[in-house]
This record gives structure tokens, C-alpha cells and sequence, in this order.
């Protein structure tokens, strides 16, 4: 008995199905980010990470950084996961204060930081009267059993001419977060 081929129609057709699929996945991932923002009936309402581990920074003096992370209430950073870098320099040697221990479900054993943590980051060189872009790399969690994925950030630190008073704390350029 020979096989019958069932035809799925021309490959116009096909690519219009596609089409169509692609369509409705652009329509739907939105919707469920947007309804994940917002809380799921019987769901807890979940911050931004930008809002959950809010990340301002300035220059000291014009070899160290200053950096302060916000964590809300009801999150927490973990220590192992905070990293700090600048282009051209590689990671910089942050100066982390001890966290506080924790049975993490996700990681175990960890450090982690609630409320606000204040952190210095020596730059390799001094760079007076220069920019530069400080990448900010972090991972939390919130206590209702959801962890957020890894956190870059990047805030643009003008460092002073001589040492003086510091700088005013700047707060990275808002960037399009998975949960808006």
C-alpha cells in the first residue's frame, strides 16, 4: 500500500503561517511581562530589578569609587554575585562589606545584603578630570522564592580634577527592564 503525502501547501502559504505565528509570540510575550509586572491573580507584585536593587554611585576622589545599592524591602543581593568593572580596565577589586549568612534555596550557603550596602571600588589608576563608565554586574532575589536574573548596569562617573569633597551620587541611565 503506498503512503499518501499530505500537503501543508505552498511554501507562500507556510511562510504566511509563520508569519502569523512570530505575530501572536510578539503579541503574547509583552502581555505576560506586563501581567508578571503586575502580579498574577494570587501572585505578589514583583519590582523591577532597577526599582529592587537600586544602584547610585560617585567618585570619592579621583582614583575610588563610591557605590550603593538600595535593595527595597522584602529583597536581597547576594555578595558573590556583585561585580564591578570599567572598559579598558577589566574587573575592578571592589571593597564588599561582610553580608550576612544565609541558607540560599537557589545557591546554597551565601552571603547577602538587605537595605542599603555601601561598597568602595578602587580604580587601578588614577584618571582625574576624566568619565568613565562603570559597569555594575549584580543578582538578587525577592523572599517570595523569586530570583531575577544577573543585573547589568552602567553609570557614567565624572571623577574630580584633585581631591576634594566628593561628587553627587549618580543613578545608571534608565534602561528597558524584562519586567515593564
Amino acid at each position: 500500500m503506498a503512503t499518501r503525502v499530505i500537503s501543508r501547501g505552498s511554501p507562500t502559504r507556510q511562510r504566511r503561517a509563520d508569519v502569523r505565528t512570530i505575530a501572536a509570540i510578539a503579541l503574547f510575550v509583552p502581555a505576560f511581562a506586563s501581567a508578571v509586572a503586575a502580579g498574577l491573580p494570587g501572585q505578589p507584585k514583583l519590582l523591577p530589578p532597577e526599582q529592587a536593587f537600586r544602584l547610585s554611585a560617585r567618585a570619592l576622589d579621583p582614583s575610588t569609587i563610591e557605590a550603593r545599592f538600595d535593595v527595597a524591602d522584602g529583597y536581597y543581593l547576594y555578595r558573590d554575585r556583585i561585580h564591578f568593572s570599567v572598559a579598558g580596565a577589566g574587573e575592578l577589586a571592589a571593597e564588599l562589606p561582610k553580608g550576612q549568612r544565609k541558607h540560599d534555596e537557589f545557591f546554597g550557603d551565601v552571603e547577602t545584603y538587605r537595605g542599603p550596602v555601601v561598597i568602595r571600588v578602587p580604580l587601578p589608576a588614577a584618571a582625574p578630570g576624566r568619565t568613565l563608565k562603570i559597569h555594575a554586574d549584580s543578582q538578587g532575589c525577592a523572599d517570595v522564592g523569586v530570583c531575577y536574573p544577573p543585573n547589568p548596569q552602567v553609570v557614567d562617573i565624572a571623577l574630580p580634577v584633585s581631591t576634594g569633597k566628593p561628587g553627587p551620587y549618580v543613578e545608571p541611565a534608565t534602561s528597558k527592564s524584562w519586567l515593564k
